[in-house]
């Protein structure tokens, strides 16, 4: 997984990138596998004129050609970063559940076609006589 932090309007202190990397791995550290990348871009909207102007945007990339975006802004960096953080997390989640959920109803569809009776062949490609049929 490829991990990059941004800042626009500010500049980027080393406190800032350690707690927004411990954030990130505390947070989405279950999923690196999943992520292809993750990008996280911190600004200062209003610059120097104050206000609840500071976003943070972080974007990760799944595999299967998914995307979640996140935007929060706030007064405070801290908290914006957080916030985003903990929705990433929840957007991440249900993204992974609802891949995991389709595999998972394939499964039981294909064992209830056995259930029926039909008749399938064996893994070995030959068909199966009338003993090895009754079987199973």
């Amino acid at each position: 997984m490829h991990m990059t932090i941004q800042t626009n309007g500010f500049q980027m202190t080393s406190a800032l990138r350690a707690y927004t990397e411990q954030r990130l791995a505390t947070a989405l550290g279950w999923a690196r596998h999943h992520m292809r990348r993750l990008a996280v871009s911190l600004s200062d909207i209003n610059g120097p004129r104050g206000g609840v102007d500071k976003r943070c945007r972080i974007q990760v990339q799944l595999g299967g050609g998914r995307e979640v975006i996140v935007d929060d802004v706030d007064a405070n960096l801290y908290a914006a970063i957080d916030r985003a953080v903990d929705r990433a997390d929840r957007a991440v989640v249900k993204k992974v559940e609802r891949t995991r959920q389709f595999v998972r109803t394939r499964a039981p569809a294909q064992q209830g076609q056995m259930a029926t009776g039909e008749q399938h062949e064996p893994a070995d490609g030959m068909p199966a006589t009338g003993n090895e049929a009754q079987e199973r």
